[in-house]
């Protein structure tokens, strides 16, 4: 079993407290080293870490007073005690917890480095607006609902289409169809743009009548297809504002990642 201790769990424990957390400010060493935010057993705590336990604390909403100030001091604190106790056990020299704890060092300093470019590289608005235009001019102004069934052979998807023009159900007809995601549902692929699929399949989608499947088996990389046109309406888009956040969290990502396939690029590596 995992513990942690919690910040906000002792924040929320001085509200019903004032007294004891009154008495705690009383008990700061009068001679802690310069600098230092607590001593435990001599040894000090900075202040930097503090700060920054408070800085966190007070971006996931708590509100910065007394009552944070004392319960950040409490869980330091208490921190420091358990990681004593885990060094006069040896655990310290741990080499499977120093590869752990220089894993976790690391992986802070990979997203400071990628905070601190990003803040160089900032995404444009302008960039942003050119994606969401770039993406709603590609998926069209019309969405479809089909269905399909897909085979691995032209002779089986011939032999399936063969049994829907003598009338039996494209949803039973499903059942045999390779595509685990859509065959328990009568080969149901739901609303689409037809530019989310492949170009084989969108091609023949956008030829159909309502109601009608293809006469031939389509084929594409993944087999081939029996499609249905169930019905088609207008595409409705979210607007700018509502697209905005996800367009930019994504272009981001596409930034940072394009700036690490170039760090990789160039480094040596033996």
């Amino acid at each position: 079993m995992k513990y942690t201790l919690s910040v906000l769990s002792l924040a929320v424990m001085t509200a019903f407290a004032p007294a004891a957390m009154a008495q705690k400010a009383k008990e700061k060493p009068a001679a802690a080293a310069e600098g230092a935010f607590a001593t435990v057993n001599g040894k000090a705590i900075p202040q930097g870490r503090a700060d920054v336990m408070i800085r966190n604390q007070i971006a996931q909403g708590q509100q910065d007073g007394e009552q944070l100030q004392q319960a950040v001091r409490e869980e330091l604190i208490r921190r420091e005690v358990i990681t004593q106790a885990a060094a006069s056990k040896g655990l310290d020299k741990n080499p499977a917890l120093i590869a752990q704890a220089d894993l976790a060092r690391q992986a802070v300093l990979i997203q400071a480095y990628l905070q601190d470019y990003l803040r160089a590289h900032p995404i444009t608005e302008a960039t942003i607006k050119a994606e969401y235009d770039k993406v709603k001019a590609g998926l069209g102004d019309k969405e479809y609902k089909a269905r399909h069934i897909l085979v691995k052979t032209e002779d089986k998807a011939k032999e399936i289409i063969g049994k829907l023009q003598a009338g039996e159900k494209f949803e039973d007809l499903a059942k045999d169809s390779e595509d685990p995601g859509s065959k328990e549902r009568g080969g149901d692929l739901g609303w689409s743009s037809p530019a989310q699929y492949v170009k084989p399949f969108s091609e023949a989608l956008v030829k159909l009548e309502k109601g009608k499947f293809t006469p031939q088996p389509v084929r594409s990389d993944f087999g081939y297809h029996i499609i249905k046109l169930e019905d088609v309406r207008d595409l409705k888009l979210p607007s700018y504002e509502e697209a905005k956040p996800q367009i930019a969290q994504r272009l981001e990502q596409q930034t940072i990642a394009a700036h690490v396939n170039e760090l990789r690029q160039k480094a040596t590596v033996k």
